[in-house]
């Protein structure tokens, strides 16, 4: 058992909370439950899990699982467990997991019929809802502009609730260089923006075509750059008294008015 907080090896591992030793190691932490469950379906990005005498009990058919694929399993104690985890109240398990994006061409070989785009997003909650809603509706990928938040922050990792395991994911993009080339291959590029033209407007046929969809900053929203570049603006009426929509919240609609007009097609 791992029992001082401030060995080498546990700092090593708590320093992955910090952007640039993601970076350096293509690791990330996954903490919690949650996460351990959906580690079963995937072993083999395991690189190692961190769990207490409490936890090692409580969760010891998904730990066994992980045994038997080979992983490795360290048992830890209460303070150390504090050390590496990033919560307040930690849950006894944190994996340390290999990071997972692909490159855009990788992504647009699978020939995807619904895509995400996050241009500039900062809030690790909206980005994290967003992949989650990507995940539920179906979509194909998620894309991440370079200026957006880090797709491995223990936020956003926690907010897609798992969903970051389930989509592809491409990071650090350079999106006015991305949307011609996913219009070459394609797919048509709606930005989610207001002014545009109303969701509601659109045609199911024309919905129901390869789309990505393109969602802007908290505060400043799409670029006129990247709107010049789409193949459309499009908005979201709002019948009541509210000013705006939060930005996950949009989201969602935009991904399941493509993904059901998609499955109807089908």
């Amino acid at each position: 058992m791992i029992t001082d907080p401030g060995s080498s090896r546990v700092k090593a591992v708590a320093r992955l909370s910090q952007k640039d030793a993601r970076q350096e190691t293509g690791l990330f932490l996954l903490e919690g439950p949650q996460g351990l469950k959906e580690l079963v379906r995937y072993p083999e990005i395991v690189h190692e899990v961190f769990v207490t005498e409490a936890a090692n009990e409580r969760y010891a058919s998904e730990l066994n699982q992980l045994r038997d694929a080979k992983c490795n399993i360290e048992s830890v104690s209460d303070r150390v467990m504090e050390k590496l985890a990033e919560t307040q109240t930690p849950q006894g398990v944190v994996a340390v997991v290999h990071q997972l994006h692909v490159n855009l061409d990788e992504l647009l070989g699978a020939h995807p019929q619904l895509i995400a785009v996050l241009d500039r997003v900062q809030d690790p909650g909206n980005a994290g809802t967003i992949l989650r809603a990507s995940d539920a509706a179906g979509a194909d990928g998620v894309l991440f502009s370079a200026e957006s938040v880090d797709v491995y922050n223990g936020k956003v990792v926690r907010s897609t609730a798992g969903s970051l395991l389930h989509v592809p994911v491409t990071v650090g993009l350079d999106l006015a260089s991305a949307i011609p080339i996913m219009r070459e291959s394609g797919i048509q590029v709606f930005v989610a923006d207001a002014g545009g033209t109303p969701i509601t407007q659109l045609s199911p046929e024309l919905l129901a075509r390869p789309t990505a969809w393109v969602f802007g900053n908290e505060a400043g929203g799409i670029s006129h750059e990247l709107s010049a570049l789409a193949d459309q603006v499009v908005s979201i009426p709002i019948y009541g008294s509210a000013e705006s929509l939060n930005l996950a919240t949009a989201a969602s609609i935009c991904l399941y008015t493509s993904a059901f007009a998609q499955q109807a097609s089908r």
